[in-house]
Parts: structure tokens; C-alpha cells; sequence
């Protein structure tokens, strides 16, 4: 298993979490690929560590559904599968189609005025190269309606499974072919939310998550061929 990436530390975060933060920043660029194993001492040796913020890390890379624990072979990258993505974005849609309507019902003007930062904000990170900053503007643009529901419940729901989805999305967002659509979904979500339409808000909604389904689906088969 050949290591090309480095631990960045920062003196505010635990060594844990940096461990955590930095194999999953891997995984996620693809530094440390699907079915890779990940070995508790060679990451430790690379990484100048010990065992133990290495395992930890891994336990958590397992609940995010990132890493998979193989009965007597140990953990190694999980795959991007078509199950697990349905999986997960079939949750993500239930939870996603509550908020909104919760948010069409709930949402005040200083959030309103916050949706439309957030979608501009989103917008124009297009010319970036980041993706990894792109996910984190469209993620802040959900988080406002998520705030809009007023319902900590749902929110720490819709926040644990961001992490498991994280994967996805940053695949999606791979395929800039895909930006005027999203711009226009949001857009079309600031315009139903504003107007209390939640019906309508529902549908955008359904078919803002459904899209980014059927985008990674083909990039997962792509990958397969």
C-alpha cells in the first residue's frame, strides 16, 4: 500500500481527529483507493504516529460507511456501489422532503435572506478547482433550510448522514456538466420556500436528489466498464 499523502497537524484538534481528518481527506480524493487495505502499522510508521489515533480513526471511517471491517483480513477503503449510494439517498430524500416542508412552514426572513447568500456563495465557486470547498458551499446551502425547521431532532439526523453521503456528493460534483442544473434547482428551492409552496418545494427537492442519484450511478458503472 504506497502512501503519497501527509498528516497536516493543528494545535487545536486532537492527534485523533487529525489522524481521522487526514485519512479521511484520503479517502475522499482518492489517495487511498477503493478495496485498499489499511494497515494500523503502515499508516502509523508514514503518518508518525501510534497505533492507537489510527484505530480510532478507522472506527470512525467505518460508521461513515468509508472504511469496511472484513472478517479476518481487517479494514480496508469501502467501494462506491450503486446499493450503498440508493442506500443512503434514499434516506437522505425522505429526511431532505421533511425539511423542506418544515422550512416552507417555519423559515423567517433573515434565513431567507441567508438561502440566497448561501446559493450565491455556492455559484461562485464554480471556477474553483476545489471540490472539496464546492460540496462545503452546497452543504451550507441545505444547512440554512435545515435551520429553517427549527428541529434539532432532524437536523442531527440530516448531519450524521451528511458524512455517510460525503462520497457521493463529491462525485457528483466531479461532473461540472451538472452545475446549471444544480444552480437552477436551488434557485427554484429558494423561490418555492420563499412563497410557503411546499408541495411544489417537495417535488424540487425530490428531483434535486434524485438527479444526483442517477449522475453518480453513471459514474460508478463508467468506472466498472
Amino acid at each position: 500500500m504506497p502512501i503519497d499523502f501527509e498528516v497536516t497537524m493543528n494545535e487545536y484538534l486532537p492527534l485523533r481527529d487529525v489522524v481521522f481528518n487526514t485519512l479521511r481527506r484520503a479517502i475522499l480524493r482518492g489517495e487511498l483507493k477503493p478495496g485498499e487495505r489499511l494497515m494500523e502499522i503502515q499508516l502509523a510508521n508514514k503518518l508518525g504516529v501510534s497505533r492507537t489515533p489510527i484505530r480510532e480513526a478507522i472506527r470512525k471511517l467505518e460508521l461513515e460507511g468509508l472504511v469496511l471491517m472484513i472478517p479476518r483480513k481487517g479494514a480496508e477503503v469501502a467501494e462506491i456501489t450503486e446499493k450503498n449510494l440508493r442506500d443512503v439517498l434514499e434516506v437522505r430524500c425522505a429526511l431532505e422532503e421533511l425539511a423542506v416542508q418544515l422550512a416552507c412552514d417555519r423559515i423567517n426572513q433573515e434565513e431567507i435572506h441567508e438561502l440566497h447568500a448561501a446559493a450565491a456563495r455556492f455559484e461562485q465557486m464554480f471556477d474553483s478547482d476545489d471540490i472539496t470547498s464546492i460540496a462545503q458551499a452546497d452543504e451550507a446551502f441545505h444547512d440554512v433550510i435545515f435551520q429553517a425547521t427549527d428541529n434539532e431532532r432532524l437536523i442531527q439526523l440530516l448531519n450524521n448522514l451528511r458524512e455517510q453521503m460525503y462520497r457521493y456528493r463529491i462525485e457528483y460534483l466531479k461532473k461540472k456538466e451538472c452545475y446549471p442544473q444544480l444552480i437552477a434547482e436551488h434557485e427554484e428551492l429558494i423561490t418555492k420556500i420563499t412563497h410557503h409552496e411546499k408541495q411544489e418545494a417537495t417535488k424540487i427537492m425530490c428531483r434535486h436528489i434524485d438527479n444526483q442519484v442517477e449522475a453518480v450511478t453513471d459514474v460508478i458503472r463508467t468506472k466498472k466498464v
